[in-house]
């Protein structure tokens, strides 16, 4: 009966040490599996990540360029609103010097109209 027993423990035992060969081998090849599946994704996503770089590079220098073209574009027009602004007073200035002439045959006019006027 011992010898059975021995027998049974003996056979419990290379079942359980088959199983966990088994395990180790099943493990490896799905560590492998997983290796080769990073692999393939870091050789697809490199070409995507040069491809984001040129686009972040390309988008730093396009809105440096825009900002310098706005920054210019506000140089210009607070050029203009200058010179527009000069011309304004100019204009004013000539004006009033003839505006002053007009101003002292103006209320006669007006008081011509006035009588002409029906209401």
């Amino acid at each position: 009966m011992t010898d059975l027993f021995l027998g049974v423990i003996a056979l419990a035992v290379l079942v359980m040490a088959a199983i966990q060969v088994a395990a180790i081998v099943f493990a490896a090849r799905a560590a492998r599996r997983v290796r080769d599946a990073v692999d393939r994704l870091e050789q697809n996503v490199q070409p995507i990540m040069a491809n984001l770089q040129v686009m972040t590079s390309e988008a730093a220098r396009a809105s440096s360029a825009a900002a310098a073209q706005v920054q210019r574009a506000e140089q210009l027009i607070g050029e203009a609103f200058g010179t527009v602004q000069g011309i304004v007073a100019a204009l004013a200035s000539l004006g009033k010097g003839s505006g002053r002439e007009a101003s002292r045959k103006r209320p006669a006019a007006a008081e011509e109209e006035d009588v002409l006027f029906i209401g």
